[in-house]
């Protein structure tokens, strides 16, 4: 991947993972306002840092490798989804809070209806599975104008929490029946880019499985370097030496194909496939790994306090959202066929 700020990624890695601390254990949010995340791909003139959707991505990673429970996967997208539009005064001023961390935000990515009621209109659908919907101060809603895609900054939407066995992730019901809306909070998006925040979505739910993954592989491969068997390390045995090679070369292939759509992504270009391809790979991958984590770690991998549990339910989650892989090679198949 090319980026003007590829020389700080290390550096921005090793703050990440010291922010993020332990794993599962949860950030304070004005932490990661104040490194500079919530408004990395924010303009400089909105007080943002100019940065690009590769800066995110590490980030992205770092906070799936902590199993960090936070609002940053629902800001993203937020983000994204304001940079799509035209600069105006209230786009402008909604970014730059968001950027600074002064205002939560969330999108939704399932098309909702606008129906036009002389200058203003009335808003109609359901989304479910929405990340950080609840409790956000703002919703972005993705509508469809009679055929013209919009974004729509909604107020008075109905908003639920969505029970989850994975606790590091807050996720909402958000439904609005013909609710009316200001003609000022409705902005148009460009044809693609509906397409172009999905395949964001989906990305930046892969970049978190390859963190969760990599943080699986790390710990399997400290804790088979020390657990004794027979009067050995259990590393040493050729059966759990396969296992993490096996693991490692999931990974590998995972961290090929989510660079390539994050580098897409990052240059606004298509990015349906490379897109499809990290997102059914990785998530499906991250899930996998953490499963033989557990079984390499033996009887302690399957009980609360190894806290792989924690993994395991993140990377199931994340496999779901967005489309499934087997939607994602429906797609992909669609696509060649």
């Amino acid at each position: 991947m090319t980026s003007d700020f590829a020389e700080i990624h290390d550096e921005l890695r090793a703050v990440a993972r010291k922010i993020l601390g332990s794993a599962g254990a949860a950030a304070d949010w004005t932490r990661f306002a104040d490194a500079g995340w919530l408004g990395m791909e924010v303009d400089d003139a909105l007080g943002g840092a100019g940065a690009t959707f590769v800066e995110t991505a590490v980030v992205l990673e770092e906070v799936g490798r902590a199993a960090a429970p936070s609002r940053y996967l629902g800001t993203v997208l937020a983000v994204g989804a304001l940079i799509e539009l035209a600069p105006n005064a209230s786009r402008d001023e909604l970014l730059s809070a968001v950027g600074a961390g002064t205002t939560t935000a969330a999108l939704v990515t399932s098309p909702f209806r606008l129906r036009r009621n002389g200058s203003d209109g009335r808003l109609s659908g359901r989304a479910e599975f929405v990340p950080d919907a609840v409790g956000a101060d703002r919703v972005l809603v993705l509508a469809d104008d009679d055929g013209t895609s919009v974004l729509v900054d909604a107020t008075g939407l109905t908003v639920t929490a969505h029970p989850l066995l994975d606790e590091t992730r807050s996720l909402g019901v958000v439904s609005a029946d013909d609710l009316a809306v200001d003609a000022a909070s409705v902005w148009r998006l460009d044809a693609d880019a509906v397409t172009r925040l999905r395949d964001r979505a989906a990305v930046a739910v892969a970049c978190d499985s390859l963190g969760i993954g990599e943080a699986m592989l790390a710990a399997t491969v400290e804790y088979a370097a020390v657990r004794q068997q027979f009067g050995r390390p259990i590393g040493s045995f050729q059966a759990v030496k396969h296992s993490c090679a096996d693991m490692l070369v999931r990974l590998s292939v995972a961290r090929v194909l989510v660079d390539a759509a994050v580098a897409r992504v990052a240059d606004g270009v298509d990015a349906s496939v490379a897109a499809s391809m990290a997102k059914s790979y990785a998530c499906e991958a991250a899930v996998d790994v953490a499963g033989k984590a557990m079984q390499l770690h033996g009887g302690i991998g399957y009980t609360w306090e190894s806290g792989l549990h924690v993994y395991l339910k993140r990377a199931a989650l994340n496999r779901a959202q967005f489309g499934a892989p087997g939607e994602h090679r429906q797609r992909l198949a669609r696509r060649y066929g």
